[in-house]
Formats: structure tokens, sequence, C-alpha cells
């Protein structure tokens, strides 16, 4: 088999070095030659996988049309803002029956659309084919060989357990679901509940704030899946309940670090600028919060979050607020 991974950041790389480990035959297609010229020449993506030793066998490119050629499977690995424009970029060179898995988790903030529907967009031919991977997942953590567990939606229950065949290994155990939209929107909306869990912990209000933001965002993210389709029960699996236990505990969380560092004043322009990687949590909330609008979903934590992202009030200022709102029942 041969397998092309589309971008070249942290899990796009821990991704293609874990299918390589396997024997599958990968490619990563990259935008940089430099980072290419890296990957083949010294078997390590320092800037954004430092310190991991990349399977002999996988190789880089920047020629589009070589790495799409043969490729029975398209893994998409590029920030959820970029995907339409990559993907109308790699349409040219796109075989009608090359599979597309994104393995990428948010909300196209200009025009609220999920990677599925991007897909649908851009390669409408290939929706029937199409995957997410998530769950709860460091891309330093997978690429080091810690167990993971994570969650794989696919329309088609007999493609997604195939697709699950082919990205599980004895350290990456993969779970199969017909549920698209409940697997995209737990991946999208848990980044935005960790910047606020994260401001929570930079303002240190306590454990139990924590816990309690937690369970109040797993309600967020079922509300708003559920008004798109979902199936309440995948928010309490890998890709929901999973995934933004994870996102909001662990200090190798972007958004949760994003959030750290705004509860402790710093300036969001500040914090982006130093960070090497995408914070999906950032465009997500905005595009977020408008798609619940549009769909009369409440979503009050996120809604803070997008405040204070857009400089409009302060993060003490929204504990407050959120502290105080209207009692009603759980």
């Amino acid at each position: 088999m041969q397998m092309t991974v589309v971008g070249g950041g942290s899990w796009g790389t821990a991704l293609a070095h874990l299918m390589a480990c396997k024997g599958i035959q990968v490619t990563m297609l990259v935008r940089r030659e430099e980072q290419a010229l890296e990957i083949n020449s010294t078997r390590c993506n320092s800037r954004y996988l430092p310190g991991v030793a990349l399977a002999p066998s996988l190789s880089a490119t920047t020629d589009a049309r070589a790495a799409l050629a043969n490729a029975a499977i398209c893994l998409l690995s590029v920030p959820c803002q970029t995907m339409r424009e990559t993907l109308r970029y790699l349409v040219s060179f796109m075989r009608r029956e090359t599979i597309q898995v994104c393995a990428s988790k948010g909300i196209d903030a200009t025009t609220l659309s999920r990677m599925s529907e991007v897909i649908k967009a851009v390669l409408p031919e290939h929706l029937e084919q199409y995957a997410i991977l998530s769950g709860p997942s460091f891309a330093a953590e997978v690429a080091g060989g810690k167990p993971t567990a994570v969650a794989l939606g696919c329309q088609d229950k007999a493609q997604g357990e195939y697709l699950r065949g082919v990205f599980s290994t004895p350290l990456f155990r993969v779970y199969s679901t017909t549920d698209v939209a409940g697997v995209e929107i737990g991946g999208a909306l848990k980044n935005c509940i960790a910047i606020a869990a994260g401001i929570c912990d930079g303002l240190e209000l306590g454990h139990s704030a924590r816990a309690a933001l937690i369970t109040r965002g797993l309600a967020e993210l079922t509300r708003l899946g559920m008004a798109l389709g979902a199936q309440p029960g995948t928010f309490m699996g890998l890709s929901g309940m999973g995934d933004l236990v994870l996102t909001c505990t662990g200090d190798l969380s972007r958004n949760r670090q994003v959030g750290l560092r705004l509860g402790r004043g710093e300036r969001l322009e500040a914090i982006l600028g130093s960070m090497h990687n995408v914070a999906e949590g950032v465009k997500t909330t905005e595009a977020a919060c408008a798609l619940a609008n549009s769909l009369g979903v409440d979503l009050p934590i996120a809604s803070a979050v997008n405040a204070v992202l857009m400089g409009n009030t302060a993060p003490t200022s929204v504990v407050h607020e959120l502290m105080t709102r209207a009692l009603k029942d759980e």
C-alpha cells in the first residue's frame, strides 16, 4: 500500500512515521524544500517533532503530482483554515479512487464548514470515501510509541472497518463509527474548551473549577453535535470525552497552553507569534460560536472564550459572567 500524508507538522509527521514503521510506503507532501531535504537526509523533522528518529523508509517531497500518483490513501494533516486552499491545489493531482482521511480538527472560519463539508465542496466525488481520524492523542507520544486509542468516523461502515485496520498498530488502537459529524464536532470544539481550561488554570482557579469546565464543556459539544445530526453517545467516547479530557489537562496541548498564557496576562498576538504549531481552537472558537448562533444552540463557555480571544473582555470578567448565569436544571 502507498499512502501520502499532506502536511509536515507534528501530527502529520507522527502519523507518517507510525504508518511507515508498520510497513506502509509513506510519502510526506510538504511545502518547503528544506523540510523535505531534512527529513530525507537526516530522518528528522527538527522544527515540528524534535528528538524523534523517523522511519528509514519514510520519504518527503514537495512534488504533489509524484506524491499522489499511486496513493491508495491521502491523509490530510494541514490546519483547518488552509484545508480548502490545499485541496483546491491538490484536486488536479488526485486520483478518483484515493481515499481521503482527515486528521485535522476544526471548523472553517470563513464558511463555518466541517472538514467533510470542505471535501464535499472541493472533491465531491471523494465524499463517500471520506473518513475523519480524531481522539485523545499527542503527536510526540504517538511518535514515541506510547499506547494511544482514537476514533475513526466513516459513513461507510465497511470502509471504516477497513481503515481502522490500516491505521491500527499494537500501540495505536483505532475504533470506527459511522457518526462522522459527531467525531468532527468533538475534535473541533474540544479545543475551544481546552483554551477555557487553560485560562482557568492560568488564573489559578483550582481543580474544582477545571472539572466543572470540562463537564459543562462536554454538554456544549453534545448540544452542537446533536443540532448537526450527531449521535449523543459519540460524545461519551474517544473523540468526545476522551479528547476533551486530554486537551484540557495535558501540558502538551497547544490550545491549553494558549489559555494558560492568556490567564497569566499575556497578549494573544504574542502567544501565537511564539508558537511553531497552529492552535486550531483560536480560529475554531469564533467559527463554532457563529455556527451555534445560526442553529440556535447555546455555547456559554465557547462564547466566553471567544470574547477573550477577540479582546472584548478580560479572563477574570468572563469567570464572573459564567458563574452568575441564570440557574437551571443540569
